[in-house]
């Protein structure tokens, strides 16, 4: 019955002649054969099998603790040939150690070392998502390769990033991991990732394998709920999600990671039909394909294994090469050879590709490549990547309200009051998932402002409340500062433990007792400034929606004091826009501003027209949209060039001259978006397909070019295949908030 399940999902996710495609693998060496000809069966499952590094745990718990064995077993184990991989641990010294117990063993296969690096190791960098509002590929490539320095320089090989899920509904908490909604961003900055983490030779003491993650399908869990089920057309897959993948894996990711979802039924890490006749035979990844944490063995929880051993089975067999953490490999592979229940070829296969993998990684040549005390001291935490940190910081705060310039601040002359649980904290500057960070290392909002100001004494700092309750007294000591004050800064919004993994929210609200301080301080009259914390986007109401000033921090890591003082002051144009779009409320999750046409929509100047597509306490728009953004400049854009006809399969070169009319020197974001009007399949009511930047001094102007992809008007027919269809294209080019232009081009 399940067999039969499989052939319908393949036939659905690859078409009729995909599944039919040979897969591919990477031709291994003469070392890699040889080796393979060596090892008994145990020693091939230790390969597949890798475990919580517990010889040099960071101290951080980031996954359910299971079957902990401590160093010293673990060690033991390493030396017998049955880990090939340790993961989550750091530093050079217990690194040294695992790799001299590798190198004792019968064999000598040295481990690799990886580690869920997603921004920053030591010095923690903003979340992914943040990262993201920068809109710029060679900024996330730049961050990526200073922060695979660093991880390097501390012992490890492989990050298991990045995430490349696009996210649709902003109540899923792994939002914070990825690159937003939208498909275009997503794939750029995968590419982008990629590269920097791994740069130009993966030999080099420096390289950082990448792991995009998580294949496939992840950000659609349903309700946004953690560890939820999935199911979704091929079309939907092949258009939304699968995109960033391929971009990832042409960049040259290593490796990937299964995701931890059932898909259509069948709990990916069981799904033959994605792990193999996709990723393997269409996609042509011969890469390794690592599970993640547990998932094997959670196959028997999902009620499509009926033990251990038939979960190790399935797992293998659908294309999983390295179970991580279960041990369900190395306990039950060789008996399931034995029996004839896994074909022996079927291991020596994923051998063969882990093996590879450590020799494309010079492990073989060097085992102690990025073990090195020297890098370490030299590199880590280093003037270079504190620096890079900031860069990334300052540029992916977002600015989404200004009512009467009232930003940039002056450095002088202003009583300040800085209110709210997140104006003098450091334990909630890092977000989630980060890795080897020390809070105590971070700078908060009150120093990096203390720093700047003309005179430190005028700023007043009261927290008003905790992040999820009330302190006592602690409204009316705000409201006293905010009396005393010219201007109030509120640093409100999410702690670090309420985005991220198993951090799904019902309502993505700003927490009730910071909503209740917002709005007593707003009732004082002083103008107020919202500093957002966040790990997604938020559903706003009341005092803090209606702020006069209103920036999207999110978790900026360690250099969140000084980036936000650096915009507050001017000192630095914000720049960033919104990868997520922030909704009017909760239940419209999930939403995204590419949403397809429906039949009834409703007209742009009656969005509550009844019997239109809204609901019915709110419309089908967000509070800010994808894309949203400002600065402390305006821009106009007119003369706008495109062809009338374009050939199918043929760039379409779009430009628009774009001034600054306003009185200081400012960076546009320039995009473009088209609209298919008439198609075999409904299309996105908009869609990015290309942007670029450009920066002014007041007055300036310049033509801005850009080009539209010939593949990007494509879409999945009905059987199943991509195509170009000809007809009329509607095309916008924007350069911040309510700055847009538009016309339209003919394919043929």
């Amino acid at each position: 019955m399940l067999t039969s399940r499989r052939k319908l999902l393949s036939g659905a996710l690859l078409g009729s002649t995909a599944a039919l495609l040979p897969i591919v693998a990477r031709a291994a060496s003469v070392r890699v054969e040889t080796l393979l000809s060596q090892m008994t069966l145990p020693e091939k499952a230790g390969q597949l099998s890798c475990f919580n590094d517990e010889i040099r745990p960071v101290g951080a718990v980031f996954n359910p603790v299971i079957d902990p064995r401590g160093g010293d077993a673990m060690l033991a184990d390493i030396r017998a040939g049955r880990i090939g991989m340790l993961f989550n641990g750091y530093g050079v010294a217990g690194a040294r150690r695992a790799q001299d117990a590798a190198l004792a063993s019968r064999l000598r296969i040295p481990l690799a070392f990886a580690a869920d690096v997603l921004h920053g190791c030591r010095t923690i960098f903003p979340i992914p998502l943040a990262e993201a509002a920068a809109f710029d590929p060679n900024l996330s490539r730049r961050a990526a390769r200073a922060v695979a320095v660093e991880t390097t320089a501390g012992g490890l090989h492989w990050t298991f990033a990045p995430m490349v899920d696009v996210a649709r509904d902003q109540r899923w908490g792994r939002v914070a991991e990825g690159a937003g909604e939208d498909v275009l961003l997503n794939q750029l900055l995968a590419a982008a990732r990629v590269e920097g983490f791994q740069g130009p030779d993966l030999t080099r003491a420096d390289a950082l394998l990448a792991t995009p993650k998580h294949f496939i399908g992840y950000g659609a869990v349903r309700g946004g709920m953690e560890y939820a089920a999935v199911d979704m057309s091929a079309a939907e897959l092949r258009e939304t999600f699968l995109p960033p993948f391929t971009a990832a894996f042409a960049a040259g990711a290593g490796a990937t990671m299964a995701s931890f979802t059932d898909f259509g039924g069948v709990p990916v890490s069981a799904n033959r039909p994605l792990l193999t006749d996709m990723l393997r035979g269409e996609l042509r990844f011969d890469g390794v394909c690592v599970s993640d944490y547990d998932a094997d063995r959670e196959l028997i929880a999902h009620g499509v294994a009926a033990d251990e051993a038939d979960a190790a089975r399935l797992a293998i067999l659908a294309g999983i090469d390295m179970s991580m953490q279960s041990g369900l490999f190395v306990r039950h592979l060789p008996a399931l050879v034995a029996a004839g229940r896994v074909p022996h070829a079927a291991v020596d296969q994923a051998v063969r590709r882990v093996l590879t993998l450590k020799e494309r990684l010079g492990l073989f040549d060097d085992p102690f490549r990025s073990i090195d005390r020297r890098a370490e001291r030299r590199e880590t935490g280093s003037v270079a990547i504190k620096q890079m940190a900031r860069e990334v910081a300052t540029r992916s705060i977002v600015l989404l309200r200004n009512d009467g310039d009232l930003l940039p601040l002056p450095r002088a002359g202003k009583r300040i009051a800085l209110i709210g649980p997140f104006g003098a904290d450091r334990a909630n500057l890092n977000g989630p998932w980060s890795f080897a960070g020390n809070a105590g290392d971070g700078i908060d909002i009150a120093t990096g402002l203390r720093a700047v100001l003309d005179d430190p004494a005028l700023l007043v700092v009261e927290a008003g409340s905790a992040i999820g309750e009330p302190l006592p007294g602690g409204i009316e000591r705000a409201v006293a500062a905010a009396r005393a004050a010219d201007i109030v800064l509120l640093a409100i919004g999410e702690g670090a433990d309420m985005s991220g993994e198993g951090n799904s929210r019902t309502d993505i609200v700003v927490p009730a007792a910071q909503q209740a301080l917002a709005e007593a301080v707003a009732a004082i009259g002083k103008p107020i400034i919202v500093l957002l914390r966040h790990g997604r986007a938020l559903a706003l109401t009341g005092a803090v929606r209606d702020a006069p000033a209103l920036l999207a921090t999110w978790f900026l890591g360690e250099q969140t004091g000084p980036a936000i003082a650096d915009i507050l002051f001017g000192k630095v144009e914000p720049t960033g826009r919104l990868p997520v779009s922030f909704p009017i409320a909760s239940g419209q999750q999930p939403w995204s501003y590419d949403r397809r046409s429906t039949g009834r929509p409703a007209p742009d100047s009656d969005p509550m027209a009844p019997g239109r597509s809204h609901w019915r306490d709110a419309p089908d728009r967000a509070l800010y949209p994808f894309g949203s953004g400002m600065g402390y400049t305006r821009f106009a854009l007119s003369a706008l060039r495109l062809p009338g006809t374009v050939a199918a399969g043929a760039a379409v070169p779009v430009s628009v001259l774009v001034r600054n009319i306003g009185t200081r020197t400012g960076s546009a974001l320039v995009r473009l978006d088209v609209h298919d009007r008439v198609a075999s399949r409904t299309r996105p009511i908009r869609q990015m397909k290309a942007f670029a930047r450009v920066t002014l001094a007041a007055g300036a102007e310049a033509r801005v070019a850009l080009t539209i992809d010939g593949d990007a008007l494509a879409l999945i027919a009905s059987d199943g295949t991509r195509q170009i269809e000809p007809g009329r294209f509607d095309c916008w080019i924007s350069a911040g908030d309510k700055t847009e232009i538009g016309s339209s081009f003919e394919v043929r």
